[in-house]
């Protein structure tokens, strides 16, 4: 008896918006990629709101309303910061250091660890403290209070992550993977900045 193969739009829903993502992928990469870094960094900030909520509960402590400011701010640097700045760095990456480069494993990897972790969670810092309509005196508070901690801690966290990333995963889906990992990530970042 043949096997009938099933048309693409009896799918499962998972497999049409894979499909529908991918496309949006390849015709539009920038967009694609910053909308979801939008999308995640605000499910991020949501996720930090809700353990924190949940420790406050916990404690007996009274739960404060979510935050909708604090999740579109997250959004907004997902959007313009994120998903633009990682697609530009990672095809340039590709370019500067390309797989037949005996020593593109070590040089990538400290490419993004040593230059562009300090200087992305930098301009975090920045954008969040612009978008938060806040000084330059609350912003070099905030720096001197918690970047070395959240650089330490990014450092931590985020290495084998970003080795899996930029050497295993195809450059088109980095972006995504990063965000995947962001989205607890920024959920600690929201927390620290406090």
């Amino acid at each position: 008896m043949p096997v009938q193969s099933l048309p693409v739009r009896d799918g499962s829903f998972h497999f049409r918006l894979l499909q529908q993502y991918l496309i949006l992928l390849k015709k539009y990469p920038i967009l694609t990629k910053s909308v979801t870094s939008g999308i995640l960094s605000a499910l991020g900030n949501l996720l930090s709101q809700y353990l924190e909520g949940r420790k406050k509960t916990k404690s007996g402590g009274p739960v404060d309303e979510i935050d909708v400011a604090g999740a579109t701010r997250y959004a907004i640097f997902g959007l313009i910061i994120t998903g633009p700045v990682s697609h530009i760095f990672y095809q340039l990456m590709e370019v500067w250091m390309p797989t037949t480069d005996p020593l593109c494993i070590v040089k990538r990897l400290l490419l993004d660890r040593l230059i562009f972790a300090p200087g992305f969670l930098l301009l975090f810092y920045l954008v969040m403290n612009i978008l938060e309509a806040k000084g330059w005196d609350d912003f070099q508070k905030k720096m001197r209070k918690s970047y070395w901690t959240a650089l330490k801690m990014n450092w931590k966290v985020w290495t084998p992550f970003t080795f899996i990333n930029i050497n295993f995963v195809p450059v088109q889906f980095r972006v995504l993977f990063a965000n995947m990992i962001a989205l607890f990530w920024y959920a600690y970042l929201a927390t620290v900045r406090k």
